[in-house]
């Protein structure tokens, strides 16, 4: 195989794959909120009171504001604990989780309490317009609940009565995941009909560090008309408009919101027939992102009637097959993606499933990206055979390319005339070489992709020192792979080298060689190409190492294919020689 196609075309392709996504991002469509929507969605997160008109009830004492009332929260799957004050969900970690690979390492918190270094957290309630005079239930509310914890099979029934002839309550349920339901209901015992508004919204109190870049969204998201519209922390920002703050918002019907992070989701999810208001708005005052939704259409409470709405809430890791398991039976629109598979996602995905699949039948991922390397080595077989037949050909070539170099060294034109007509005289198509490498060059990034954003590969083990397939490799030959009692990174970042990278650097080399010795490599490029999988080595050092393992196997398995394929290909040269000859 030639090399240096091998790498040109597999940098071309990662340039116009990024580029893409870099040049064309989807700018999301702004459009008018709602009065009503404005009122709901921007009311204070962090514990004002967000009562409307004269008639509003009285606020607890500022003591009691301060001592939070908590009902736990015990599923299979996560743990905590829910505000009673306000009916806020703020106190979640995942039981399946860890932080690192460490044995002691925390479960992963999702949810965190205002006043903590990280608060994220989802409320939920009602508004009402401005001419309205009612007590609503706030962020000092204190909520009485008719047990004391939630479970996957004990709901929770919330109750608040506001003096006034409402009473509103909320039946707070979680399956064996991360999908809460919310049950809000307003019972109306006055002799007068009151309309309502109830929200649903994310609030992150912070600005947290994205290091996904290009190749994962970090920060708000919303599907809404079947349209994924993606925000970033600094346009919330910038484009937060007051005095109502808002970045962005779009009317639709159903849909979803939320903030997401590289392998975590917070998100709201209204009743799919409504027609809703989904905004993205910055507080700055209380450094506070807001994503979420209020109803179009208020919700309509007759005199001596109950009338409420529903909707589920998000918060946990982002599994596919989990978020393709509520998009069918919530019918919640594109809630795959969630998972940041890109705008390849027809290629990404098919491949994740694939390696997803052989996990499930050999239990180690490690195991499934060298069986999916075979299966690509297989399928790509054609082609690469197609590909290193024409570098034979060209090899063969390479002397009566060379007497015409030396011929028509002062004509140029005339030259590169000969050496063409050469080319076509012999079948040789130079641009059929490269194609093959061009089209196999996506199948690498996908499984790039799919490394780095697929939670299903966090903290995936293989064998021996490697813990987790999504990391670099942990290991460093500059401290003699831990005998020495210092990390040389921390001094300057190029000093870090694992083994395995050491071990793709090796193949590389290895695979560069068969390929000089089988197309007669000028030995000037030979001396030139000796350096670029030492360059290849040092950045494959900080990227997953599953990727490594990957390339690492497939350098292996390209060099013996080249061994086999050009043995073939001189075989027949010689038979075809030796009954010219006769």
């Amino acid at each position: 195989m030639d090399t240096r196609r091998l790498i040109l075309a597999t940098f071309l392709s990662a340039i116009v794959l990024i580029g893409f996504d870099y040049f064309f991002p989807q700018a999301p469509k702004q459009q008018p909120v709602p009065v009503a929507a404005t009122q709901a969605l921007n009311a204070p997160a962090g514990g004002a009171a967000a009562t409307s008109g004269a008639a509003a009830r009285p606020a607890e004492s500022s003591d009691a504001a301060q001592a939070d009332i908590r009902l736990t929260i015990d599923a299979p799957a996560v743990q905590g604990s829910l505000n009673l004050r306000g009916a806020r969900l703020d106190d979640l970690v995942l039981k399946a989780y860890r932080e690192t690979t460490k044995p002691d390492s925390p479960d992963v918190r999702v949810l965190s309490q205002t006043g903590t270094a990280r608060p994220d957290y989802i409320d939920f309630g009602w508004r009402a317009p401005e001419d309205v005079k009612i007590a609503l239930p706030d962020a000092n509310t204190v909520w009485k609940a008719d047990q004391p914890h939630l479970d996957a099979t004990h709901p929770v029934t919330l109750t608040w009565d506001n003096g006034q002839g409402f009473v509103f309550d909320i039946v707070l349920a979680i399956d064996r995941n991360f999908m809460f339901t919310v049950s809000q209901h307003v019972h109306n015992n006055t002799a007068q009909a009151v309309s309502l508004y109830p929200f649903y919204r994310v609030n992150r109190g912070y600005t947290p560090e994205t290091n996904g870049g290009m190749l994962v969204h970090e920060g708000p998201i919303s599907v809404i008309d079947d349209r994924l519209n993606e925000g970033s922390y600094k346009s919330l920002r910038q484009d937060s408009v007051p005095p109502n703050n808002i970045a962005w918002s779009h009317q639709g019907k159903g849909g979803w919101a939320g903030i997401t992070d590289k392998y975590w989701l917070m998100a709201v999810v209204p009743d799919q027939a409504a027609q809703v208001v989904g905004t993205y708005d910055y507080q700055a005052a209380s450094t506070t992102y807001q994503v979420g939704f209020t109803n179009v259409a208020p919700v309509a409470v007759a005199a001596g009637q109950t009338a409420g709405t529903e909707a589920h809430l998000f918060a946990g890791a982002k599994e596919y097959s989990l978020l393709d398991h509520y998009q069918k039976m919530l019918h919640i629109p594109m809630f795959w993606k969630a998972v940041d598979f890109g705008w390849l996602s027809f290629l990404t995905l098919p491949v994740f499933k694939v390696l997803d699949w052989l996990y499930s039948i050999m239990g180690n991922f490690g195991l499934a990206l060298l069986t999916f390397t075979v299966i690509v080595k297989v399928a790509f077989l054609p082609l690469t055979v197609k590909q290193m037949r024409m570098t034979w050909k060209t090899s063969r070539l390479k002397p009566k390319v060379d007497q015409i170099k030396a011929r028509y060294k002062e004509d140029p034109m005339v030259m590169q005339q000969h050496i063409m007509a050469l080319y076509r005289e012999e079948g040789v198509n130079l641009f059929g070489g490269f194609l093959p490498l061009f089209i196999q060059a996506p199948v690498f990034w996908c499984l790039y992709k799919d490394l780095y954003v697929t939670i299903e590969m966090r903290q995936a083990p293989f064998f021996g020192w490697i813990k987790d397939l999504s990391a670099p490799d942990p290991t460093n030959v500059f401290n003699l792979f831990g005998l020495l009692p210092f990390d040389p990174s921390h001094i300057f970042a190029i000093l870090s080298l694992g083994a395995w990278p050491i071990i793709y650097g090796a193949t590389m080399f290895l695979m560069q060689k068969i390929s000089a010795s089988s197309t007669n490599m000028d030995p000037a490029q030979q001396k030139v190409m000796t350096f670029i999988p030492l360059v290849f080595t040092f950045f494959m050092a900080h990227q997953p190492v599953g990727l490594v393992i990957y390339y690492s196997w497939s350098n292996l398995l390209t060099a013996l294919q080249q061994v086999i394929i050009m043995r073939g290909f001189k075989a027949a040269d010689a038979k075809k020689a030796a009954l010219s000859n006769k």
